[in-house]
């Protein structure tokens, strides 16, 4: 069997920069780096990105376009031009998959088209665009529905999706029983892990309470082709060593099962 590609999101070194995630991809032997496309310069210019993937020969397996909060002005406060950018990074990198998030609700307009607007996108790319799974946002135990048209990407018809532990942790969804539903239309992973906590956790799969284990088990058995990118948060560590550690063990967990069965 083929197994999947096994990428470092760069965000999963922050508050290092994204030179030091192509940095540990390289010597860890991770087959790629996803671009969180952040307020760090370089993520967000083409020509440094070609410069590191020449340095380092690590590919670019994906590029999460600016769908947070913090990254409202990079590339622009247009949406629709947003998603237009990371397509064009995406293809001259030679990424198969741009990342993006559901609207926020106040994004009335980008909202109320979005389904449409990346299907005629998808028209005139071979890259896919992978929707990913978001969450209900909570406060004073009320849940807020801070996404449209849905956080859960089993709502819309998209050809292409991304499953993210965290957010079904803070979602309180099956990770298992989403993966089954989405069947082919699950292309890509965020590998990571969480609790019954509101917050966002991103801890190293296997530190949680998620059953990743089994759902990487479950795509092995599918023959998943898709990429697994391993996406956790490392800002607590120390030391450098600690990080690097953190991220040997998160991709030795996401080859495992695969190997298990060849």
């Amino acid at each position: 069997m083929n197994r999947p590609l096994v990428g470092l999101s760069t965000s999963s070194v922050y508050p290092k920069s994204t030179a030091a995630a192509f940095e540990i991809a390289a010597g860890l032997g991770y087959n790629g780096v996803e671009i969180m496309v952040g307020t760090d310069a370089t993520s967000q210019d083409s020509t440094a990105l070609r410069a590191l993937v020449d340095h380092y020969q690590v590919p670019v397996i994906s590029i999460h376009a600016p769908c947070l909060l913090v990254t409202q002005r990079v590339w622009g406060t247009e949406p629709w031009g947003k998603l237009q950018r990371a397509k064009d990074v995406a293809e001259l990198l030679g990424a198969s998959t741009v990342v993006v998030h559901p609207p926020f609700r106040w994004q009335r307009g980008y909202a109320r088209e979005f389904v449409n607007g990346l299907q005629r996108m998808s028209d005139e790319t071979d890259v896919h665009f992978a929707v990913e799974n978001m969450y209900p946002w909570r406060a004073a135990n009320r849940e807020l529905a801070a996404y449209s048209p849905s956080w859960d990407v089993r709502d819309d018809d998209y050809p292409h999706t991304t499953l993210d532990f965290s957010h079904t942790a803070v979602s309180r969804t099956d990770p298992l029983l989403m993966a089954h539903d989405l069947g082919s239309r699950l292309s890509h992973i965020h590998l990571a892990d969480g609790t019954d906590s509101a917050r966002d956790e991103h801890l190293v799969p296997g530190r949680g309470t998620q059953p990743v284990a089994e759902v990487l088990g479950y795509l092995a058995t599918e023959n998943f082709t898709g990429a697994i990118i391993v996406e956790v948060s490392t800002r607590g560590c120390a030391t450098r060593e600690e990080r690097v550690a953190d991220l040997a063990e998160a991709l030795a967990f996401a080859r495992q099962p695969f190997e298990a069965l060849r």
